[in-house]
């Protein structure tokens, strides 16, 4: 098939290559611009989906918008038989849904109609689901409303955040091939109407630990966030990059013994890596040796 495929993060990647891989003809990767970046802050840097396409030799576009007509026009001159999505993270228009042939379809990291929206892996993780998956859903201009044509499940477990996103990026990549495959095999199936859930976008302050919730809530934080799950001592940020649930109990937010377990409102959290600011992560009992956090302490 004839495509343009569409995506900006890590995320996106494995379907791109595996698009290619399986002799699809790429004509376009859009992309968001490139950001502010680099160690300073102030080079721009490319798109993990540019820079994978750069290197496949596929023409890369990263307008800002796709709302104005030119862009537009530009877009339907591709004359593609389908669109692929993946994290794109910009708006698509009636325009470029309608231009091609058989319209756009996206990679997107939940079981829908659970958890439309930005962030479904992270919010899958929040709530404790058990199952997640990713499904292809024909784009229509709802936020993830589309009908699916196929889904793939699997385990949450005790994945990180990071380590799940990449699991469904593969899934979802395996699962677009197979669909493209067969077009008329995998019609679109609407969404079921209930169980709607909205997986609304990260907000920086949810990356703070809550210790007035239950342990195992603020150990799914760790997870979700990973690795930018953090806590306050004295002024200065730690990030928990891994730890875990133990039955203890004391004073939400405050260390319960010399191990830096912090209690919660049921149960307490015992970090089992850090990281403190400009320094490498570190299993706890290494920080602890150097920096003793005695029990009474109170953590923000």
């Amino acid at each position: 098939m004839r495509i343009v495929f569409m995506g900006t993060p890590q995320f996106a990647v494995p379907v791109l290559r595996a698009l290619v891989t399986a002799k699809h003809e790429v004509v376009a990767a859009y992309s968001q611009p490139p950001r502010a970046g680099g160690r300073r802050g102030k080079e721009l840097t490319p798109s993990p989906v540019q820079m994978a396409a750069q290197n496949l030799g596929i023409e890369v576009r990263t307008p800002v918008t796709l709302r104005d007509l030119e862009a537009q026009a530009d877009f339907a001159a591709l004359d593609a038989d389908v669109a692929v999505v993946a994290a794109y993270g910009l708006i698509l228009p009636q325009p470029i849904l309608d231009a091609p042939k058989h319209g756009c379809l996206n990679v997107h990291g939940s079981i829908l109609p659970r958890w439309r929206g930005a962030a479904p892996v992270q919010r899958a993780i929040l709530a404790g689901d058990v199952i997640t998956g990713v499904g292809i859903m024909q784009m229509e201009a709802g936020l993830d409303t589309g009908p699916v044509r196929l889904e793939a499940k699997t385990d949450v477990d005790s994945k990180t955040g990071p380590q799940l996103t990449a699991e469904l990026a593969e899934l979802g990549a395996e699962a677009m091939v197979q669909v493209l495959a067969d077009l008329a095999g995998h019609p679109p199936r609407p969404q079921p109407s209930e169980s709607v859930t909205y997986a609304k976008k990260i907000d920086k302050a949810e990356t703070r630990l809550n210790f007035s919730h239950d342990a195992e809530l603020a150990q799914r934080q760790v997870r979700a966030f990973h690795p930018i799950a953090w806590f306050e001592l004295d002024g200065e940020r730690y990030r928990v990059l891994e730890a875990e649930v133990v039955a203890r109990a004391g004073a939400p937010g405050t260390t319960i013994d010399d191990e830096l377990t912090i209690a919660c409102n049921f149960g307490a959290l015992r970090p089992t890596v850090v990281q403190r600011a400009g320094r490498p992560a570190m299993p706890t009992a290494d920080l602890l040796r150097g920096r003793p956090i005695p029990a009474g302490t109170r953590i923000g």
